[in-house]
C-alpha cells in the first residue's frame, strides 16, 4: 500500500504537476501547489492552511522542512530541515540545512542563506547577497570569498530533479 499524505483543508486541496517529484512520505495540507520537475523530499510538511504554500519550477524542498504559507521561485534548492513561515524566496536561491525564516521573511533572486542562518520577522534580503548568522546578516556575494556558481552548481536543481527520478517508488 502506498502511504500518500495529502489533505485537502475548507475547500482547498493541494496542486502537483504531473512532472514534479512528492515523496509519498511528503506531508501537504491545503493550499499547496508544486510544479513542473520540483521535488519535496521525505519528511517534509508543506502547509497551506491560512494561505497558499507555491513550490516553483524546478525547486526542491528537502527532507523535514517545513513551510506553511511561503513561496518559493523556481530553480530554489531548500535545505534539508529549513522552516519557512510567511517567507517568499527568489529565483535561484540556496537556503542552507536547518535555515529558519521567519514571518515576512524576503529572500531575493540569486541569494544564498547559510546552514543554521535565522531570518527575523520581515528580514529583507537584496538579490544576489550572502546571508548568515543568528540573526542574520546579508552582504553583496561580491563582497565575499564565496563562489556562488561554485556553490549553485553543487545543488543544482537538475541534479535533484535526476536524484528523484531514480529514487523511483520513494515518489510513487
Amino acid at each position: 500500500m502506498v502511504d500518500r499524505r495529502r489533505y485537502g483543508f475548507e475547500g482547498t486541496e493541494p496542486t502537483i504537476h504531473e512532472d514534479a517529484h512528492v515523496s509519498r512520505e511528503a506531508t501537504l495540507v491545503g493550499d499547496v501547489t508544486v510544479e513542473a520537475d520540483a521535488s519535496v523530499w521525505p519528511g517534509s510538511v508543506l502547509r497551506g492552511d491560512v494561505g497558499p504554500v507555491r513550490i516553483g519550477r524546478s525547486a526542491h524542498v528537502g527532507d523535514n522542512a517545513t513551510l506553511h504559507v511561503s513561496t518559493l521561485g523556481e530553480r530554489v534548492m531548500c535545505g534539508h530541515g529549513a522552516v519557512l513561515n510567511d517567507a517568499v524566496v527568489g529565483d535561484g536561491t540556496l537556503i542552507g540545512f536547518n535555515a529558519t525564516l521567519n514571518d515576512g521573511a524576503s529572500v531575493g533572486e540569486r541569494c544564498i542563506v547559510a546552514a543554521g542562518t535565522v531570518l527575523p520577522e520581515g528580514f529583507q534580503v537584496a538579490p544576489e547577497s550572502f546571508v548568515r548568522g543568528v540573526p542574520a546578516e546579508a552582504v553583496p556575494l561580491e563582497e565575499t570569498t564565496v563562489d556562488p556558481e561554485e556553490i549553485l552548481e553543487e545543488y543544482s536543481s537538475g541534479e535533484y530533479t535526476n536524484l528523484a527520478e531514480r529514487h523511483g517508488e520513494l515518489f510513487d
